[in-house]
């Protein structure tokens, strides 16, 4: 298994965006998305917005995997379902780094809803 190293995980971690992209059946990568993500510990992972139902987060976990850019990185990775025992911790990181935006930006991504969307980013 491919662990993030510490350099990607700072870079990455204190990117402001996320660049995704799942892969398609055929291996080819979808269009990059941009959204927000955040580190918790060693792990980085990503929450939809506005729930499961997202476009970009119900081909995420059909996918398994795909592509991520930030600060200068890019990696393939898995997308594995976030622990429900992190959410607050997640929640809180999101609440942290995003918080400088309007609260209306905000509350989507720290909803009770998204936490059930969220996905950790597992390095290929």
């Amino acid at each position: 298994m491919t662990t993030w190293t510490l350099d990607e995980l700072d870079r990455i971690g204190d990117a402001e965006e996320l660049e995704i992209a799942s892969r398609r059946p055929d291996g080819s990568l979808r269009p990059f998305v941009t959204i927000w993500m955040v580190r918790v510990g060693d792990e980085l992972f990503v929450r939809s917005a506005h729930g499961r139902e997202n476009p970009w987060f119900r081909r995420a976990v059909e996918s398994g995997d795909g592509r991520v850019q930030a600060g200068g990185v890019e990696r393939d990775v898995a997308f594995e379902a976030g622990d429900p025992a992190l959410a607050p911790a997640i929640t809180a990181a999101f609440a942290a780094k995003y918080g400088h935006y309007h609260q209306s930006i905000v509350d989507p991504v720290i909803s009770p809803e998204s936490e059930g969307a969220t996905l950790r980013l597992v390095a290929r």
